[in-house]
């Protein structure tokens, strides 16, 4: 029986910090000194614990750094925890997100139920985030590190409380309020961001093609704004989706193709539709093209992109931007058997474009390639896809960012816009007609490999082929979507790509709309 992942609760209150009873007591520390006169209140009733760490060189205040101190009756908090929030100019959103999660992360260690926040007040006409932002930031921090990914272990419940219950602490009413309005926002795109962490982390016995089918029904059933529909095996063969088809036929589990729709409230004709993309291989062996054995525990994974989609639209559709939305998620399991598809392969796709199967383990490409000319179909004008698609992404630039490739510059700046807000970091790759060009087959319109360099590169002007006549991205989170087992919070699924897509699509929403600006950072 699996257990319940932690319940997990975060609200804003106008009070005296040190009269709060909490388990913990987050307090932010910034290189020259407490974030705020609050907690240099709370700081001198405790004899200076700030001034002393520093003197012995044990804190200083840099960024992602924690010192306990124990209350011992001169704050109502059982404990004390000083965060490091680095030089107080840096502190943007991303490092509040990252002082929080510490902070939440500290506290369920520790089996908190309480967690108290005085981390920034945005004092100063020059404070580096706004108030807003700085409140959507902590509260997306606190589901961020409160998150562990127990529901198979039977000792889970004694390693941990049932419930965080986080309270962002300030004694300004004006403040107060204005961080409640980010927060607001921050528990829904956090709590996505968690949602989605379970799902990806699932195994490939639990999460199949039907069963995630079975998760997005039954989102679109507890979101009103949201509809969802689904195109088994039968209704993609009637429709001629060759790629997603072909990936799956090897599998006793048969491909789906998840469409999760998000209409504006009082959208018109000219309200424009925005596709969000994501790949989701429920279990990826590389099929005939088999993968090494060592680590192949981590293709259930390869589900990121599609999951992270699955995220960001239960978020959008919460947070209600006026602006259309469309999720496609094709979803498949690529294994080897008597069925599957195979090296020489000729595959015709959904758009009519034939392609050479070189390698059945280039296989996310062969189910986007569909999901995204029926995105064109269904009328969306500007398409984000988002996948584990490439080791070469990874080689590239490594496991802190992911790759953007685009045949438009502004949606790419867009993109790093959204980026800078959340903390979820992207590099601009090239996916010029080069790439395009070694993508060309000598037997089809297209192969699925494209030699071996530049393959991130490649794999986008692959993808680029089924985007024409859209704006178009494409982000590889091959590096960046999981943590190794090595590490010691949260192993697993990050959930990478939930905040960055759903600030993509209401930032933009924001830009567009006259006398708004996009939040500072």
């Amino acid at each position: 029986m699996k257990n319940r992942i932690i319940d997990v609760q975060v609200k804003v209150r106008r009070a005296d910090a040190a009269q709060v009873k909490a388990d913990v007591l987050a307090l932010g520390v910034f290189e020259e000194g407490c974030c705020c006169a609050a907690c240099s209140a709370i700081n001198s009733a405790l004899g200076d614990p700030v001034g002393r760490l520093k003197t012995l060189g044990d804190f200083d205040g840099k960024a992602q750094t924690t010192a306990m101190v124990y209350a011992d009756g001169k704050a109502a908090a059982r404990r004390v925890l000083l965060v490091g929030l680095g030089a107080r100019a840096q502190c943007d959103g991303p490092a509040l997100f990252k002082a929080a999660a510490l902070a939440a992360s500290k506290a369920v260690e520790l089996k908190a139920a309480s967690l108290g926040l005085l981390l920034y007040c945005g004092e100063g006409k020059d404070a580096a985030v706004s108030l807003a932002a700085a409140g959507q930031a902590m509260a997306e921090g606190v589901y961020f590190g409160a998150y562990r990914y127990d529901e198979y272990m039977d000792a889970a419940a004694k390693k941990r409380a049932a419930k965080l219950a986080a309270t962002i602490l300030t004694g300004d009413a004006t403040v107060a309020a204005t961080l409640t309005k980010g927060a607001a926002v921050g528990v829904v795109t956090g709590a996505a961001q968690m949602y989605a962490r379970t799902i990806a982390n699932r195994p490939a016995n639990v999460v199949t093609p039907a069963s995630l089918a079975a998760e997005a029904k039954k989102l679109a059933a507890s979101v009103p704004s949201l509809r969802c529909t689904v195109l088994d095996d039968k209704q993609l063969t009637a429709k001629k989706m060759g790629g997603i088809l072909a990936v799956g036929q090897g599998s006793v589990n048969p491909p789906r193709l998840i469409v999760l729709q998000y209409k504006a409230l009082g959208a018109t004709t000219k309200t424009p539709t925005v596709g969000l993309v994501g790949k989701a291989i429920t279990f990826d062996s590389g099929g005939i093209s088999l993968k090494p054995g060592e680590g192949m525990q981590d293709m259930k994974f390869d589900k990121s992109g599609g999951i992270a989609v699955l995220g960001a639209m239960r978020a959008i559709a919460q947070l209600r931007p006026k602006v259309n939305v469309i999720g496609l998620i094709p979803s498949a399991e690529n294994m080897p058997g008597g069925k599957s598809y195979r090296p020489g392969d000729i595959v015709t796709t959904y758009s009519g474009k034939t392609v050479e199967i070189q390698n059945t383990d280039a296989e996310g490409r062969m189910i986007l390639c569909d999901a995204i000319a029926y995105a064109k179909e269904l009328g969306c004008k500007t398409i984000v896809d988002i996948a584990t698609l490439t080791g070469a992404c990874v080689v590239a630039i490594g496991t802190k960012r992911a790759g953007v490739m685009s045949n438009d510059e502004t949606l790419v700046e867009r993109l790093k816009a959204a980026s800078a807000l959340t903390g979820e970091r992207v590099w601009h790759l090239p996916c010029d007609d080069e790439f395009v060009e070694a993508m060309k087959s000598k037997v089809a319109d297209l192969k699925n490999t494209g030699g071996k360099w530049g393959g991130a590169c490649t794999a986008a002007g692959f993808l680029s082929q089924f985007a024409d006549g859209t704006k178009w991205a494409h982000i590889d989170i091959a590096g960046v979507g999981v943590w190794g087992a090595d590490e010691k919070d949260a192993p697993g699924s990050i959930g990478f790509g939930v905040r960055l897509l759903a600030a993509f699509v209401i930032e933009g929403v924001r830009s567009r709309e006259p006398g708004v600006r996009t939040r500072k950072t």
